[in-house]
């Protein structure tokens, strides 16, 4: 049913009741977990000043998960351009695909990787958001640096991530493969994947339009089950909806005990109605779904759940049943 590579993307949830410095060692146990599972790359992602997300640099996670793994592609998803020098981030990726046998990408991204202001601020220098143009330049910047600075072979394969057709127009411009965060505004998908074909310009970097989507993806042998391990997640866009970002990553029980109004429950189930929560038949089946509606190249499942045994089990359950399912 699902005959698009597999991936994931790791967020670094820390949970309530856990140490950072936890969370932080699981990062390579799960990429060997996923290796073994035989998907495709895992990516981590920027984030600062969040009770519920480490504040781990990609580049880092990158390095340490590649020590402890031979073949899965690992990569950012993303580095947040404006948060960098461009030099820096072509000389980082660069030497970590020199040293890890050209497995390696460079995902980028614009948003701050924070909510709160103060912290933004300080990760740009006082600088505030980045225009359209400013961004524009960085990606330019971080893709000639690559070429005509690191020039190491092999190069780190870059992509832009995008949750809007902004997004998609520049790196349809650029000549880029687009990672789409379905997993953020699934509302802009379809018109973001349209634009980004209409508007693809073939570059050194891309032949043709390639297209990555993320998804919510929360699998295990019951509904009742998933609904259960997606509820600590629940908790924090709830939080999120209340325009709160202090929101820690709670247990299930927690989760399961939270007092959700009835407006934040309808926003809730309208946002799972868009991504894949449920048993091995259930996500497969809307992954699928997702691919043909998209026309995506490969699907990157993110699995914001409590327990690492819990999320690489997830894994496990999708890839299981969607290989069984294009057998039969």
């Amino acid at each position: 049913m699902i005959d698009v590579p597999l991936s994931a993307l790791e967020v670094a949830m820390v949970q309530t009741g856990t140490r950072a410095v936890e969370t932080l060692r699981d990062t390579a146990a799960f990429a060997q977990g996923l290796e073994r599972l035989g998907y495709h790359r895992v990516w981590y992602a920027e984030h600062h000043h969040s009770p519920a997300i480490g504040a781990f640099p990609p580049v880092v996670l990158i390095a340490h998960a590649a020590a402890s793994t031979a073949a899965i592609r690992l990569g950012s998803g993303g580095v947040l351009a404006p948060n960098h020098a461009p030099l820096m981030l072509a000389e980082q990726f660069g030497t970590l695909a020199g040293l890890h046998g050209g497995r390696i990408d460079l995902g980028i991204g614009r948003g701050p990787g924070t909510f709160d202001e103060a912290t933004a601020r300080a990760l740009r220098r006082g600088a505030g958001p980045t225009t359209d143009a400013e961004y524009d330049g960085d990606v330019a910047a971080i893709l000639s640096f690559l070429v005509d600075e690191v020039a190491l072979d092999p190069l780190p394969e870059p992509w832009l991530l995008s949750s809007s057709t902004a997004g998609a127009a520049l790196a349809a411009r650029r000549g880029l493969p687009i990672a789409l965060a379905h997993h953020i505004r699934p509302d802009n998908t379809l018109a973001a994947v349209e634009r980004y074909r209409a508007d693809f310009t073939p570059s050194r970097w891309c032949e043709r339009p390639r297209v990555l989507v993320c998804v919510e993806a929360v699998c295990a042998e019951t509904e009742e089950e998933a609904a259960w391990r997606v509820g600590p997640m629940d908790v924090v866009k709830a939080g999120l909806l209340k325009g709160l970002s202090e929101i820690p990553f709670p247990t299930p029980a927690a989760a399961a005990a939270h007092p959700f109004t009835a407006e934040e429950r309808r926003a809730l189930a309208g946002f799972r109605a868009q991504q894949a929560v449920g048993t091995p038949e259930t996500v497969v089946r809307r992954l699928a779904q997702l691919a043909g509606e998209t026309g995506a190249d490969e699907l990157m499942l993110t699995t914001p759940v409590y327990d690492l045994g819990d999320r690489i089990r997830s894994y496990e359950l999708i890839k299981k049943y969607s290989e069984v399912a294009m057998v039969s």
